[in-house]
């Protein structure tokens, strides 16, 4: 509140905020009840957890995105309620699952696409309740025991090999038009349990909003992203938990009737604040009784309708981050060229610190297998094979992968981050032909793509 500043109406609104913004100290990471969890960021009630992005109540889980709920789980996206899983994308109540993507109720199926209720499944796709199968083919749960006996999934030159023979697989699999399970009436992508929803994209127990991403719980929203905790009437929300009839936020958590704010908890009746807690009627942080706030918001706002900022989301060119360190960059990527042609900010790469390092390896001259990896690799600086940038594997990571019998990932964070990223489909809508029927379907998968692709009615036909 020291910082509070009158409103000036010869400026424009945001010309006002970027000042104060400026100004007031703000909380270097955004975390809520998490315990021993380090480079963590947007989380709450995590434990023992290592870079850890927009998680939920998970614990010993490492190098995740949105997942929720969930245990010894690492490098997955779109996890909920899982646990010991690897490399996993929108994956929802599964044990012990391994680079596998659409998996619902499933435990100890690897290298799988798009299966629900199956137990000990290898290299299969569009399997609804069924157990042993290698290649969507029946083996006894002697054959598949002695099949997967052989193989060596803790050396990486095998990995290699399994992950092409998925990729072969899910060329061969029927595609859903969209993945929506247990919705009525809405478009997108990775939507469950929600109703009348329409092009939102990893959304759930969602009813009557519009361009949702990454949502958990709103009701009558439009425009949020990554917002959770039943978000309600609320509109253009960036990082949130539990806002109501509230628009324009960025970064606040239990608020209602808050309006262009950013890092403001458990308040109400805010416009233009920053960095408040349990705060009422408060406009640029400066403090006014009730009676002066409400006859104060109608003239901003009228201020703001003139300059043409109401209804505007916070500009690009104000960000407190450059652009390439945003989630922007990893949907609508650009050069630096492009980056500071727009006028925004480009933030160069900083030389890693090699503090602690006892050696320096490529990673193609990894030991071969999990298990010649000694324990003197946590010194080590591996050099990343697509980046060369170097990266350390963390003493409760390399547990895990003992524990899994994984090898050692050959890339940086950001590269197998960048690479399911890569695996998922674009959150964009395209009308294509049912591959079956027909009939013109809306889908996430582009006309030129070649996968087959069923609307609805002919998918659950033929898996079923």
């Amino acid at each position: 509140m020291d910082y509070g500043q009158e409103f000036d109406f010869q400026r424009s609104f945001f010309d006002q905020w970027h000042e104060l913004t400026n100004k007031v100290p703000r909380l270097g990471i955004d975390i809520v009840n998490c315990q021993n969890s380090y480079y963590c960021n947007y989380c709450g009630d995590d434990k023992n957890c290592y870079l850890d992005i927009a998680g939920e109540a998970n614990e010993d889980s490492y190098f995740n995105l949105f997942t929720k709920y969930s245990k010894n789980c690492a490098d997955c996206t779109f996890a909920y309620h899982s646990e010991l899983c690897y490399e996993c994308i929108s994956c929802y109540k599964c044990y012990h699952c391994c680079y596998s993507r659409y998996l619902e109720n499933c435990s100890d199926c690897n290298f799988c696409f798009d299966l629900k209720g199956c137990k000990n499944c290898l290299f299969s796709t569009n399997l609804k309740n069924k157990e042993y199968y290698i290649l969507n083919q029946p083996y006894s749960k002697e054959e598949y025991q002695k099949k997967i006996a052989q193989m060596n999934f803790g050396s990486y030159a095998a990995l290699d090999k399994y992950k092409k023979l998925l990729h072969d697989q899910e060329q061969k699999a029927i595609h859903r038009d969209m993945y929506i399970s247990n919705s009525e009436n809405c478009t997108g992508d990775n939507i469950q349990n929600s109703k009348n929803c329409l092009f939102s994209f990893n959304i759930t127990n969602c009813e009557d909003g519009k361009y949702l991403y990454d949502v958990l719980d709103a009701k009558d929203c439009y425009d949020l992203n990554y917002s959770l905790y039943k978000p309600e009437l609320a509109y253009e929300l960036m990082s949130t938990l539990s806002m109501k009839f509230s628009a324009f936020n960025m970064a606040s958590h239990y608020c209602h009737d808050v309006f262009y704010s950013d890092q403001c908890n458990n308040s109400g009746n805010l416009f233009g604040c920053i960095a408040l807690n349990q705060k009422q009627y408060c406009i640029l942080n400066k403090q006014y009784s009730k009676e002066e706030y409400e006859k104060l918001v109608p003239k901003i706002i009228e201020h703001m309708i003139q300059t043409g900022e109401w209804g505007e989301f916070f500009p690009t060119a104000i960000a407190p981050f450059a652009y390439n360190e945003t989630v922007a960059q990893e949907y609508f990527p650009l050069t630096k060229v492009e980056t500071e042609r727009r006028g925004w900010k480009w933030k160069a790469e900083e030389a890693p610190d090699f503090s602690g390092v006892t050696k320096k390896i490529p990673a193609a001259k990894l030991p071969a297998t999990i298990a010649e990896i000694p324990d003197d690799i946590l010194n080590w600086a591996i050099e990343c094979a697509a980046s060369k940038k170097p990266f350390r594997i963390q003493k409760a990571e390399l547990e895990f992968y003992r524990k899994m019998n994984l090898p050692i990932p050959h890339f940086h964070p950001d590269i197998r981050h960048q690479k399911r990223m890569a695996l998922r489909n674009p959150r964009k809508l395209w009308q294509r032909n049912c591959a079956n029927c027909h009939k013109f379907i809306p889908t996430t998968y582009a006309p030129e793509r070649p996968e087959t692709v069923y609307c609805e009615e002919c998918y659950l036909k033929s898996v079923y």
